[in-house]
C-alpha cells in the first residue's frame, strides 16, 4: 500500500504544478483586463490588432482529417472556421469520399459562411499503405496554398478558441526553431462510465502539456507545423507518415526526439472536448485499445525501445495503483473479523497496521482527487476566459465518485489492453481493420460488413444510413446498469 500512496501523491504533486502553469496564464489575462486591453482572449497586446500588423501574418492552412458524423461536429467544426485570427486563412476537410456522412453536413457549412471564409472540401480516395487518417492529413497538405507558412492539423473533436489560431502563430513567429506546436483536450464527461473513464486516462497525460512552453509529448488533435516541413519532406516526415504509419503524433514525436527538434504547448492551448452522450462502456474499451496500440508502432529502433519502455512504466504503474486497494479492502475485511471475534494479540497488531496503511491511502487518494479537482477547476476557468462568446462551461456537472471508480477501472484493463494489443498486432478503427508487422501498417482490411457504426468517443455516424443498429454488449450493458450516486447535469455547449 505504500507503493499506492506514492503514486497518488506524485499525482497529486503532478496535477498541482500543472494548475500553477494555467492558473499563471488566467492571471496574465486578467492583468491584461485591468490595463485596457478588453480582447486579452485574442492577444497578450492590444496594438496587435492594427491593421498594419494584421496585414503582415502569415497565411495559415487548417486540414481536419474527417470520419463520419456525430453530435458535436457541427459545433466544434463552426469553432474552427469562425477564427479571429486576422491573417490569410484557409480551412481544408478532408475525407475519404463523398458517402461518408461528414461530406454533406460540411458541404452546407462551407456555403452558408461562404462569403466570408475561405473553405474547401477534399475527397482523398481510400489509404493503402498508412492510415486512413494520416492519408488525408497528406492529401489535404499536398492540396494547400501554395503560400501558407504554416499548416494546422486539427481533429474533428476539437473545440477551438477564437483566438486559438492566432496563439499558436504568434508562438511560430517568435521562434522559428519550434518543429511542433501542440495542445491538449480537457474532457466534459457525459455521464456514463465509459466517459469518466476517458476523462481519467487523459488526466495524467495533461502534465507533459501544461509546461507552458517545451515538452515532449504530442498530441494528433492539435498540430501546427511549418508547412515547407512537408513540401520538402523535410527529415522524412512525409515518408515516416506515408510508408507504414499508423499514429501521426507518435511517428512526428519520434522524429522530432531523432532530429533534436522543438516540441512546445503553450498554456492556453487546452480545449473543451465534450464526450458522445452515450459513450457506452463498450465504445471506451475499443478507444483503450487504439491507445495501447499505438505503442505497438514505431519508426526506428530508437522508437521501439522507447515505446517498449513506456508500455513496461505504464503497465507496472497501474497494476501499482490498483492492487494497494485491493489490500486495504483485504485488511478491512480481516480487521472486521478480528474485532468481530476474539484473536490472539499479535494478529490484532496486524490488523491495526494494516488499517493504519488503508488509512494513509485514503488520505493519499483525497489528496490525488482533490489536485485532479483543483487542475480541472483550473482548466475550465481558463477555457471560459478563452471562450467568452459561448456557454460557459462548469465543474458542477462531474461525479467524483465515479471519477474513483474510472480511476480502478480505468488502471485495472490498460495493462490487459496492453497485452492484447501486443499479441494480436492489429486493431479496428473507426470501421477499419489494420495489421502491423515491424512496427508499420502492413495491411488493410476494409470489409464490406462495416461491424460497428460508431465511432469512440464522438458517436459520430460513421456509415450513414447502411448500417444496422449497434448490438449492446455485455459490459455495455454492466456500464449502464451500475448506480450512479449523483445524476450529473447535460453540458449545454
Amino acid at each position: 500500500m505504500c507503493q499506492g500512496c506514492v503514486i497518488c501523491l506524485l499525482l497529486a504533486i503532478g496535477w498541482a504544478l500543472a494548475s500553477y502553469v494555467r492558473n499563471r496564464e488566467i492571471r496574465h489575462i486578467k492583468n491584461r483586463f485591468k490595463c485596457g486591453n478588453n480582447f486579452a482572449f485574442l492577444c497578450q497586446d492590444i496594438n496587435e490588432l492594427e491593421h498594419s500588423n494584421q496585414i503582415n501574418l502569415p497565411r495559415v492552412s487548417v486540414v481536419m482529417p474527417l470520419k463520419g458524423f456525430g453530435e458535436h461536429n457541427l459545433q466544434n467544426w463552426r469553432s474552427q472556421i469562425t477564427s479571429l485570427y486576422g491573417g490569410p486563412l484557409e480551412f481544408l476537410f478532408v475525407v475519404e469520399s463523398t458517402e461518408d456522412p461528414a461530406y454533406h453536413v460540411v458541404s452546407l457549412l462551407i456555403s452558408e459562411f461562404k462569403d466570408s471564409v475561405e473553405a474547401k472540401i477534399v475527397v482523398a480516395g481510400l489509404s493503402t499503405t498508412c492510415s486512413q487518417k494520416i492519408h488525408n492529413q497528406l492529401v489535404g497538405v499536398e492540396r494547400m496554398h501554395k503560400d501558407s507558412k504554416y499548416v494546422l492539423f486539427l481533429d474533428d473533436d476539437v473545440r477551438l478558441h477564437p483566438g486559438s489560431i492566432g496563439a499558436l502563430t504568434a508562438e511560430m513567429e517568435k521562434n522559428p526553431e519550434i518543429f511542433i506546436q501542440t495542445g491538449y483536450p480537457l474532457d466534459l464527461p457525459s455521464g456514463t462510465l465509459g466517459s469518466y473513464c476517458i476523462y481519467e486516462y487523459h488526466m495524467p497525460c495533461s502534465m507533459g502539456f501544461a509546461t507552458g512552453g517545451r515538452t515532449f509529448f504530442l498530441w494528433g488533435g492539435c498540430m501546427m507545423m511549418h508547412a515547407d516541413d512537408f513540401r520538402l519532406d523535410r527529415h522524412g516526415v512525409v515518408s515516416g507518415l506515408r510508408d507504414g504509419g499508423y499514429s501521426d503524433d507518435m511517428t512526428l514525436a519520434a522524429i522530432a526526439g531523432e532530429h533534436k527538434r522543438l516540441i512546445t504547448s503553450p498554456p492556453v492551448a487546452v480545449f473543451p472536448h465534450p464526450l458522445a452522450s452515450d459513450l457506452s462502456f463498450s465504445r471506451y474499451w475499443n478507444y483503450l485499445r487504439k491507445q495501447t496500440f499505438v505503442l505497438e508502432s514505431y519508426t526506428t529502433k530508437v522508437n521501439w525501445i522507447m515505446n517498449r519502455a513506456l508500455f513496461f512504466t505504464h503497465f507496472y504503474l497501474s497494476w501499482g495503483f490498483v492492487a494497494p486497494y485491493f489490500m486495504a479492502l483485504f485488511h478491512i475485511a480481516a480487521a472486521l473479523t478480528v474485532y468481530l471475534k476474539e484473536y490472539p494479540l499479535n494478529e490484532i497488531s496486524f490488523t491495526s497496521d494494516g488499517l493504519a496503511l488503508a488509512g494513509y491511502l485514503a488520505v493519499c487518494t483525497i489528496l490525488e482527487l482533490l489536485s485532479m479537482w483543483n487542475l480541472t477547476k483550473v482548466e475550465i476557468q481558463l477555457c471560459n476566459m478563452l471562450s467568452p462568446e459561448g456557454p460557459p462551461v462548469s465543474l458542477d456537472s462531474y461525479n467524483w465518485a465515479l471519477i474513483f471508480l474510472a480511476m480502478l477501472v480505468d488502471n485495472f484493463l490498460y495493462p490487459i489492453s496492453s497485452m492484447r494489443s501486443h499479441f494480436t498486432q492489429s486493431i479496428n478503427w473507426s470501421g477499419v481493420r489494420y495489421h502491423l508487422k515491424n512496427g508499420k501498417i502492413s495491411k488493410i482490411d476494409r470489409s464490406k460488413d462495416p461491424g460497428s457504426i460508431y465511432s469512440d468517443l464522438g458517436g459520430k455516424h460513421l456509415y450513414g444510413k447502411r448500417a444496422a443498429p449497434p448490438k449492446n454488449s455485455l459490459l455495455g450493458s454492466l456500464a449502464r446498469s451500475l448506480p450512479q450516486w449523483r445524476q450529473p447535469k447535460k453540458y449545454n455547449v
